[in-house]
């Protein structure tokens, strides 16, 4: 299957409409990603171009959406997941807002994968209402063999559109299972059983086109909420790797360069090398913050005397929960108050 670019070029900003008369209305926000990927060859899964096809497209390639809701789609982004920046995260949570203030009972985000669970993560902090944000993409382009796009839209829209996806943050839709955004995150580069939650689990799941979940609604236990509505740009965060025989030079390159925050991805609970460690504590008495997360991709870091553990959240959470945290306040205990480690 072949797209003519001509088409598929669109501009950045639009809207369409595919009516369902009587059905509730769900905004689609276009990001790009995988799931508007296009390649060459049919059976190119790994080789393609993502954002390439404009979401106006792939709504119209899947008509049965007609049948659950009355959707509207904006083209805020179209481009890989590795492109998405603090503006895009800021025009996106904002275009959602104003929706969700509105008559729109649900939105639904086409995004690439590779960095999914940090908008996800995003949007989760900073939805003010109890009506769903629903993050979907695709581990295959849609001109592949088999490609899991359009089921995974159609899924996302009807989780957006269902009555009992009220209350429970913003979710993420891929592989038939339901995550919730604060905990599930990306555990394979190539398979599409990829979005998991080692510890907490899945919401739910669907079984013929209809979502089926395990438990009530609820959230995440401390989950913040931040309202941005007046923030114009967010301040940066860094995360560095922890290894054998690291060295302070990287944070403090950070702190020249201009860097509010730093995120460490540390070994096991943490952990850094005694150098780093004794840098860290000094950057923390001058009222820096810190964060150590752990390199491991799952597990609990605990408070620390030197720096902020990052509880349940792995690296890059950690840096966006850092990011807002820093729109509010620069208390170093009210900051690890966000991650629950206050020491």
């Amino acid at each position: 299957m072949k797209f003519n670019k001509s088409i598929l070029s669109l501009a950045l900003v639009f809207s369409i409409n595919v009516f369902a008369a009587d059905k509730p209305e769900v905004m689609i926000l276009g990001t790009g990603g995988t799931i508007a990927g296009a390649a060459q060859k049919a059976t190119d899964v790994t080789g393609y171009t993502a954002g390439e096809i404009a979401v106006s497209t792939l709504i119209e390639a899947v008509p049965e959406i007609a049948n659950v809701a009355d959707v509207k789609g904006i083209q805020v982004a179209n481009t890989s997941s590795s492109n998405i920046s603090s503006d895009i995260l800021l025009e996106l949570a904002n275009t959602a807002r104003k929706a969700l203030n509105g008559d729109t009972k649900g939105i639904v985000v086409t995004h690439g994968t590779d960095t999914t669970e940090e908008t996800a993560f995003f949007l989760d902090l900073v939805n003010q209402t109890e009506k769903p944000i629903v993050v979907v993409g695709a581990m295959r382009p849609a001109t592949a063999i088999s490609a899991d796009g359009p089921m995974n839209l159609l899924n996302a829209v009807t989780l957006a559109a269902s009555d009992e996806a009220r209350g429970r943050g913003t979710m993420i839709m891929l592989n038939d299972f339901i995550g919730a955004a604060y905990y599930t995150s990306k555990t394979n580069s190539t398979s599409l059983d990829t979005f998991k939650a080692y510890d907490q689990g899945f919401l739910g799941t669907f079984a013929g086109g209809v979502p089926k979940f395990y438990y009530g609604p609820s959230q995440a236990t401390g989950k913040p909420s931040f309202n941005i509505s007046k923030i114009e740009a967010l301040p940066r965060v860094d995360i560095i790797y922890s290894y054998l025989d690291m060295q302070p030079d990287q944070l403090n390159a950070l702190v020249d360069a201009g860097a509010k925050g730093i995120v460490v991805a540390g070994s096991g609970n943490g952990s850094t090398p005694k150098a780093v460690r004794d840098r860290i504590a000094e950057l923390q008495k001058s009222g820096f913050p810190v964060v150590l997360a752990s390199r491991t991709g799952a597990g609990y870091v605990t408070a620390k005397e030197h720096g902020i553990g990052s509880g349940m959240l792995n690296p890059q959470k950690a840096r966006i929960m850092l990011m807002l945290g820093l729109t509010k306040t620069q208390d170093l205990a009210e900051l690890a108050d966000l991650f629950g480690t206050r020491a």
